[in-house]
């Protein structure tokens, strides 16, 4: 046993009192030349959030302690959520006055205070684990004797203080960034010097590029990676072969965006006759070639994802592996993961599955649009030039309605949002928005990827062997009493929400606002009350996907987890089980590398939505005065949240609402009118004029058009 694990079963014990460092070393007759090790170690658990030393020196488990570990999501306002590293444990309110000293994405301990009875559980920062913020992007504002730094993200809600003799030369209004050199306090701001100084705010590239220093995005690739690549064959070695099935006589095909260059999935089905077919899930074996421990690898796991921005890709692997010899691309000999599922269709049902390695040769690369306008549109043109497969995808169309009829029917919850690509010149100034729809050929591809990633999870969790999985955590019951009140204002009601709540109840809810007015925000109210899907070595389920087994096998490429399980896989197969030393390897490093990979999408994300909603904003710039149909998605006190066709959002002020003096009903989430009783809700569809466009502060204020 490790003394990682010795320590950690030692402090579950029953009879353990907190004890100091001293004491530890004492009970385990630690040596003083063992000291060091057992110190990293302590510190090591503390980091992770696996144990607590208190005020006293005395460290001990922080469940012991009434202590909550995880990170701080911020708002604006200056409160902020502590999302759990626990995927089971609810969220903890923050309140401004007990964040004590802590920002956004920081890891801490939170101490739960006092409940109280019909409020949300609300909690107080004891002690900040990992500070999140080494680095703060924003606008320099400068004065005579000192500046300040005015963070992008508005999740920081503290000005950063530059004292004069580390402005280093920023000038007013310019981008910057600053290294935080001392954190904040309940009575002073948090203090810092600038490091870099990125141009003026409207010259062209300056906004995206401090999104990627805002998030501290990756920019190149260390000269260790570059050198491992370089030792990186693109032909195939023959000896290879020996331990994979060969399958480059399957005809398959790869469906993507059409300007998609990483493509790591392909897909095949076989008819074997009396109503079972076979469909084959071809994955980029990406393993092969980023080696566990080396320089790639290290990276790859540092990146956790690729990131796609509204200008550009940030991959997650180099170009010559992610475009190129990981890519499958039409006739040529690629290494894969392949998942083979058989399927009986009437009914449908799973006959048989396996997992195992092989190298393919893709016939096709086709598009997104062109399955599309084969499948729903009879495109003559298309329909002759892919004549030997046309068989084949209207099959697999076939079988992913069944599929996706069967995934629903166990309570499988559908979002259906709306995505918006913004279209930039080559100065990359947003000239058109476009709506991204969800079209067959996409959910072709996702029910498939889905069916995969399915059997993978069950067939590593039925074999306990130690995994990454995708879970999805059940909502916090009194989010769901929340909003279960808010839905009643349109007549609806959940099945079920007074007890442990079954996801089909909410699908069914989504079923029946479908095409109606109300659909846009009962959806967002929805997706607002539900926890967020993270990656987990322990498998607690997909709430959303109503799926008891889950893991992310389909995409090595752009996201780590997916290539850490495709090794641990492979491994297996080849050796048929896993040494004691190897499972006791992957238990101790799984969550982490769990952990990591979870900030890093949330990272990504943060970075995508930013990039998106920058340019949305930007694209509204010449737009005063124009009239726009729209709407209500958000109602608050301070104004209407409203929509527009095209997805852009913005704020229609309550004092802009001049016919009358506006209140704000938080029972029925409405705004009304003192003397005419007019009525401002959710999902109510309005004109609006565009009014005032702020790009620095991502803002957009409308005015109502009958004003």
């Amino acid at each position: 046993m490790s003394a990682r694990e010795r320590l950690l079963d030692f402090m579950k014990n029953k009879a353990y009192r907190p004890m100091t460092r001293a004491e530890l070393f004492s009970h385990f007759n630690i040596s003083k030349d063992e000291q060091r090790v057992m110190k990293r170690v302590l510190r090591s658990l503390e980091k992770e959030g696996l144990i607590y030393q208190n005020n006293k020196g005395c460290f001990g488990l922080p469940e012991k302690m009434d202590l909550i570990a995880g990170r701080l999501q911020g708002n604006q306002k200056g409160f902020a959520f502590l999302i759990p590293d626990d995927p089971a444990k609810e969220d903890v309110f923050i309140g401004s006055s007990n964040m004590n000293g802590a920002m956004h994405n920081d890891k801490v301990f939170v101490r739960v205070l006092p409940h109280v009875k019909g409020k949300r559980q609300e909690g107080e920062v004891v002690h900040i684990i990992e500070h999140a913020n080494t680095r703060i992007v924003g606008n320099f504002e400068r004065s005579k004797y000192f500046g300040f730094v005015v963070p992008d993200n508005k999740r920081i809600f503290y000005d950063l203080f530059i004292p004069r003799e580390e402005i280093n030369g920023a000038k007013q209004a310019q981008k910057v960034v600053a290294e935080v050199t001392r954190w904040p306090d309940k009575k002073r701001n948090p203090e810092g010097k600038i490091v870099e100084i990125l141009g003026f705010k409207e010259e062209a590239g300056v906004d995206i590029e401090a999104i990627i220093r805002q998030l501290d995005l990756p920019q190149g690739f260390p000269e260790g990676v570059i050198q491992e690549l370089a030792d990186i064959s693109e032909v195939i070695d023959t000896a290879e072969l020996e331990n994979r099935h060969d399958l480059r006589g399957l005809s398959m095909f790869t469906i993507d965006g059409a300007d998609a260059k990483d493509l790591d999935d392909a897909v095949s089905l076989e008819d074997l006759g009396r109503g079972r077919f076979r469909l084959g899930v071809h994955i980029a074996d990406v393993s092969h070639y980023v080696r566990e421990g080396s320089d790639l690898d290290k990276e790859a796991l540092n990146r956790g994802t690729s990131i796609y921005l509204v200008d550009r890709v940030i991959p997650m692997l180099p170009p010559k592996l992610s475009n190129g010899i990981c890519s499958l691309n039409p006739g040529e000999d690629r290494l894969t993961m392949s998942v083979f599922i058989t399927y009986q269709l009437e009914p449908l049902k799973i006959i048989n599955s396996e997992i195992l390695p092989s190298i393919i040769k893709t016939n096709y690369r086709l598009t997104y649009r062109e399955v599309n306008d084969i499948l729903l549109n009879d495109d003559q043109e298309l329909i002759v030039k892919y004549d030997n497969i046309i068989g084949q995808l209207r099959m697999m169309n076939e079988l992913r309605s069944k599929i996706k009829r069967e995934r629903f029917s166990s309570g499988s919850v559908n979002f259906d949002f709306p995505e918006a690509r913004v279209i930039l010149d080559e100065q990359g100034k947003p000239t058109a928005i476009e709506k991204r729809s969800h079209g067959t050929a996409e959910q072709l591809i996702e029910e498939f990827m889905i069916a995969a990633n399915r059997v993978v999870a069950e067939e590593m969790s039925w074999r306990e062997i130690p995994f990454i999985y995708r879970v999805h955590d059940r909502p916090d019951n009194d989010r769901l009493l929340e909003f279960n009140e808010f839905i009643h204002n349109f007549g609806y009601h959940l099945k079920g929400v007074d007890n442990e709540i079954h996801p089909r109840a909410l699908q069914d809810l989504l079923e029946s606002v479908r095409d109606k007015p109300e659909e846009r925000v009962i959806n967002t109210m929805l997706l607002r009350s539900m926890k967020q899907a993270v990656y987990s070595p322990y498998n607690i389920g997909h709430f959303g996907l109503s799926i008891e087994y889950y893991s992310h096998f389909t995409s090595p490429i752009r996201r780590y987890p997916d290539l850490m399980i495709h090794r641990i896989i492979k491994e297996f197969i080849s050796k048929g089980q896993l040494s004691k030393k190897r499972i006791k390897s992957l238990e101790e490093r799984l969550n982490t590398v769990a952990e990591h990979s979870s900030l890093q999408e949330r990272r990504a994300m943060e970075a995508e939505r930013d990039s998106v909603e920058l340019k949305k904003i930007e694209f509204m710039k010449d737009k005063i005065g124009r009239e726009y149909e729209g709407i209500i998605n958000g109602v608050t006190n301070f104004g209407l949240f409203v929509e527009l066709d095209n997805t852009v959002e913005g704020l229609v002020h309550v004092e802009n609402l001049k016919d009358d003096y506006y209140h704000y009903n938080d029972k029925q989430h409405c705004l009304i009118g003192e003397s005419t009783r007019k009525v401002y809700r959710f999902g109510d569809r309005v004109t609006v004029k565009v009014d005032k466009v702020n790009p620095d502060e991502r803002e957009l204020d409308f005015v109502l058009a009958e004003d």
